[in-house]
């Protein structure tokens, strides 16, 4: 009986009459105000791998890309002087809880300390034995430690005024590339690693280990803390999923609404607008390789909104002021949104790492039978219970020499095969060439080029048992009907002697071995008949004990 899912009713393309809801308006409202310039300054095509802003207004924010942190300016968004203290590529940032100090890691295990407003190089925390993937300092009132994750799968705690690590945390067993600061307690934080599992640590208890550990079945790539303290955000693979640490690491939730690796997460806040449908709330941020901003609302447990980019997105942030969000993608772009209280009828914009102000997310058409997105819509829908599943055949892949054979150019067929240089394909085309008796025709229809890669083919071939039967046969007939054009070239010449003394050399190798069978046959059948024989005398033996 066929497999059968509930048949979902046939999807109609979105109208531009359809209103939008509170969410939806709220997220679309992030635009680059028309009054803000940008002025051209270096060009960077390196991924943006971390993004961090400020605690602090006007809540600056840093990205880092190549072996540079850039700083822009919360209130004009202009980019401010980069740090450029790197021998590496950097690769994680972030913000003291005062926003007065800067912490960056760097893929030779450095880690970095910057003033924020002067970026004074201030300290090197040197440890890790290689890249630092994770820095995160405290968020509350802690201001002189940090902790640090890297490819050496260990986490450090650090005390940033001495430059000396006070705790190395072990049980990772793989990359350490995400963490995140408690916003209840100075003392603990969470690290996920390419291992599947996210750690919860506490420093009062360092000796102890990680105080919990949740398997995400994924390598995760972000962890985040809820604002509450008590939950946790993971994300690896195309899944992210919400954890309870106060529960035991209680899986409250696993969403599944990427289609490709989620690469970031981040806090974001619907805040209250103009609008009185607009209601306050926490909503996670997710960003993927398959280019789509996701919001989800883990209240209610479901998305409310989606954004789609031109590029794979690695990393995003979101101002602690709900006034700011920023993308960063693989290809050096930054996507930065800045909501006015009222919403105006912009284009959104992206700030490139070229300064450049261009098309954030064009307008979206009506799809209509016209456009060749409207056959594809739906695609990505997975099948529900009573859908009936018909399974699309897989188009197969033919060669070169498989489509000629199908047009029945058949010399032209032989040569490709000869140039693949595939000996189970040339043997394969020469059989079908023999089955239509076209390969005698194709041997005299060849000119001088593709005649000497015939008898290259046949002098590295021909002695080997398995290709010899049609080979050898195939040889003589080449020689018979191509005299005249192997006597006038050298090359030729040389492949026929070389085919010639390899063909002997197999003979005398045959004879060789057709005596040393002659010398062992009868060894062996000397050998069997003393075995039978022996076995029959044991045999004799056991009937006489028994009478």
């Amino acid at each position: 009986m066929a497999e059968s899912f509930p048949v979902k009713p046939k999807l109609r393309p979105t109208s531009s009459k359809l209103t939008p809801t509170p969410e939806a308006k709220y997220w679309r409202s992030f635009k680059i105000p028309k009054d803000i310039e940008t002025t051209p300054s270096k060009s960077f095509t390196f991924p943006i791998n971390s993004i961090a802003f400020s605690p602090t207004a006007p809540h600056d924010f840093v990205a880092t890309h190549s072996a540079s942190v850039s700083i822009f300016s919360g209130k004009t968004l202009d980019p401010k002087p980069p740090i450029s203290s790197f021998s590496d590529t950097a690769a994680a940032v972030s913000f003291r809880c005062d926003g007065k100090l800067l912490a960056a890691g760097d893929l030779t295990g450095t880690v970095h300390v910057f003033d924020a407003k002067s970026r004074s190089h201030l300290r090197r925390l040197k440890g890790h034995t290689a890249a630092v993937r994770l820095v995160n300092y405290p968020r509350a009132a802690d201001k002189l430690h940090l902790f640090s994750g890297g490819d050496d799968s260990v986490i450090k705690y650090w005390d940033v005024t001495t430059e000396k690590c006070v705790f190395n945390l072990l049980g990772h067993k793989d990359y350490v590339r995400c963490g995140d600061a408690s916003p209840i307690s100075d003392e603990m934080f969470v690290s996920g690693s390419y291992d599947h599992r996210v750690r919860v640590w506490d420093v009062r208890v360092s000796n102890s280990g990680s105080v919990l550990e949740l398997n995400h079945e994924k390598p995760v790539e972000s962890v985040i803390y809820l604002p509450s303290g008590g939950l946790i955000a993971t994300a690896g693979g195309n899944f992210v999923k919400i954890w309870d640490v106060i529960g035991g690491g209680k899986l409250l939730y696993s969403m599944e609404s990427h289609i490709k690796t989620v690469t970031a997460l981040c806090m974001g806040n619907v805040a209250r607008g103009s609008g009185e449908e607009e209601a306050e709330g926490n909503r996670i941020l997710s960003v993927a390789l398959d280019g789509y901003m996701k919001v989800f609302d883990y209240a209610k447990l479901k998305i409310t909104h989606s954004m789609r980019f031109p590029e794979p997105l690695l990393s995003v942030g979101f101002s602690p002021d709900c006034s700011t969000r920023v993308i960063g993608t693989s290809k050096g772009n930054l996507y930065i949104g800045r909501r006015k209280a009222k919403v105006e009828s912009e284009e959104v914009g992206v700030a490139n790492l070229q300064w450049k102000i261009v098309d954030d997310e064009p307008g979206r058409k009506v799809l209509r039978p016209s456009y060749f997105r409207y056959f594809q819509r739906g695609q990505n829908l997975k099948p529900s219970e009573g859908d009936y599943l018909i399974n699309r055949p897989k188009k197969v892949k033919m060669a070169e020499f498989d489509k000629l054979l199908k047009k029945f150019r058949h010399r032209e067929a032989l040569v490709a095969a000869l140039n693949k240089r595939n000996p189970e394909s040339v043997v394969a085309v020469m059989e079908e060439l023999v089955a239509r008796r076209k390969l005698v025709k194709c041997v005299s229809n060849l000119d001088m080029e593709e005649l000497g890669l015939l008898l290259a083919f046949l002098q590295k071939y021909s002695t080997m048992p398995r290709y010899a039967g049609l080979l050898t046969r195939l040889a003589n007939k080449v020689v018979e009907l191509r005299a005249e054009d192997i006597r006038s070239s050298d090359q030729l010449r040389n492949y026929i002697r070389n085919l010639k003394r390899d063909v002997e050399e197999e003979i005398r190798i045959q004879q060789s071995l057709l005596e040393i069978q002659g010398i062992i046959s009868p060894m062996l059948m000397i050998a069997a008949r003393r075995a039978y024989d022996s076995k029959n005398w044991t045999g004799i033996a056991e009937i006489e004990m028994e009478e």
